[in-house]
């Protein structure tokens, strides 16, 4: 079946909850207003199941209602893992096998942003949900430069580092900062670097859309429930897949051979 309904209270009641805020004190317009947008977002009935003050002139409200749209699950875009979910001995041995050295990461939080849960849970050797971060991968070399870090300085510790991949994470979002702070960062390696010598641009945060990564001019978005394994995987497998540059012509006596 790829046709598919909310389900609420029973299957395919097309039930739905909804919450959100809206410029307004508490009072009974208040709720009048919040059922009327929930009736003009398609909720019909629409019930008000919470209400609560949140600071002067705004209000926080939870709406129940069914809805008559259907999904089509085989119409839903969405970025699948392309590549295989490795261990960190699996990571170690493909890095030390195909590059043969350290990979380098740097990691931080750029712009205004001082949330750094999300780049510590990746990096950090005590990581997430039960996975060791990126620094307890002993053929990674990592830096987190941590919060509030700019552009140009990431830049010039990426470039210092020998960076192989450049790992930002945007918390903060208000009027689309996080997508201001990476096209800037992008546009700052692009201009930094030339094609071939960049690393990998990869962002992470719970309000990226992951198909907009070419959009942004980074590599690849990760989003909400990303543990660090995935990262180590993505990074093995697109850094041994990149294209090396041929050896050089041989020239001379060599070359007449």
């Amino acid at each position: 079946m790829t046709i598919i309904r909310p389900y609420g209270d029973t299957t395919g009641d097309g039930m739905v909850q909804l919450s959100f805020t809206l410029p307004i004190p508490h009072d009974k317009r208040a709720e009048g207003a919040a059922l009327q947008l929930a009736g003009k977002m398609g909720m019909d009935p629409a019930m008000l199941v919470h209400a609560k003050q949140m600071g002067d002139g705004f209000t926080f409200f939870v709406v129940y209602g069914k809805v008559n749209h259907l999904v089509d699950t085989e119409k839903v875009v969405v970025v699948e893992r392309d590549f295989p979910l490795l261990s960190a001995k699996e990571v170690n041995a493909v890095i030390k096998r195909r590059l043969r050295r350290r990979l380098n990461v740097v990691g931080a939080c750029i712009g205004t942003d001082a949330h750094t849960v999300g780049i510590d849970a990746i990096l950090n050797l005590k990581g997430i949900a039960g996975e060791k971060g990126l620094e307890y991968y002993r053929e990674l070399a990592v830096t987190n430069m941590g919060a509030q870090v700019s552009v140009p300085e990431l830049v010039e510790t990426a470039r210092a580092q020998k960076a192989d991949a450049v790992l930002v994470s945007q918390v903060v979002t208000q009027r689309d900062a996080h997508l201001q702070n990476t096209r800037a960062m992008s546009a700052a390696f692009r201009e930094a670097l030339p094609e071939g010598k960049r690393p990998l641009l990869i962002v992470g945060g719970p309000r990226f859309d992951e198909l907009m990564a070419g959009e942004l001019g980074v590599d690849r978005i990760f989003g909400r429930g990303t543990t660090p394994r995935e990262v180590a995987s993505y990074l093995v497998h697109a850094l041994t897949a990149r294209p090396t540059a041929p050896p050089p012509p041989l020239t001379g006596t060599k070359a007449a051979l």
